[in-house]
């Protein structure tokens, strides 16, 4: 079977091949196929908003799904995600040229005293495969440096990524940090990392835990869509 993986020709696949080759290339984190297939779809016309959701995001789902279920693990998740950013770096400008809808901003960054960011990065790749776009503050930030991004990016989304559990209690200072300067509401605040659960979620403030990168885009945009629905009913 290998050796007639290796013959396809993605140019002569038609549209639903092709995009379906591209769910399996990005599944294996085949960047230089998935930057080919793009280019293809791009001269047949496609919309680039269109390869973004049916090739990229969908198959990215597929790979968060699997993800989800211990079936992938996380080098594997990289490379599809890096596959999926080389990608996006061909649509991306002419998503802006499009004024293709974006679904949201999200700021997000591993909390003071935590270095760690696999987690964090795989979760910033899969918002903005689902059509967010992402501010990344990187690793152990101060409280300051959400606040100024909050100020700067205007966000609806604030994520907080923590793997100690020595550092998780600093979610907490920055949630309170919100309260007191009054803008806690105004923001939807997701936490995530592996040693949080649900109740250390709502302990610190939270509007939700989010368990994996997949849950992630899907609470972030259940929770945007409720946000939407109360602004707009005057809630």
């Amino acid at each position: 079977m290998a050796d007639e993986d290796d013959d396809v020709v993605l140019s002569e696949l038609d549209d639903a091949e092709l995009v379906q080759q591209m769910h399996d290339d990005l599944y294996d984190g085949l960047k230089e196929e998935i930057e080919e297939a793009v280019n293809i779809l791009l001269e047949r016309g496609w919309a680039p908003y269109d390869i973004l959701t049916q090739a990229l995001v969908e198959g990215m789902r597929i790979v968060g799904i699997d993800f989800r279920d211990g079936i992938l693990f996380v080098p594997e998740v990289l490379l599809s995600a890096n596959a999926m950013k080389a990608g996006m770096f061909i649509l991306r400008p002419l998503l802006v040229e499009t004024g293709a809808p974006k679904v949201g901003k999200m700021v997000i960054g591993t909390v003071k005293g935590d270095i760690h960011d696999i987690g964090k990065n795989l979760v910033g790749m899969m918002m903005e495969g689902a059509g967010f776009e992402v501010i990344d503050l990187g690793i152990n930030n101060p409280v300051e440096n959400y606040l100024d991004a909050l100020e700067e990016h205007k966000p609806e989304i604030l994520g907080m990524s923590a793997l100690l559990t020595t550092t998780m209690p600093y979610m907490k200072v920055v949630v309170d940090t919100m309260k007191e300067k009054g803008i806690r509401d105004d923001y939807i605040v997701m936490v995530g990392g592996a040693p949080l659960n649900e109740e250390f979620a709502e302990a610190v403030g939270a509007d939700a835990y989010c368990r994996d990168a997949a849950v992630t885009v899907e609470t972030a945009k259940e929770l945007i869509a409720r946000r939407h629905n109360q602004l707009s009913s005057g809630n």
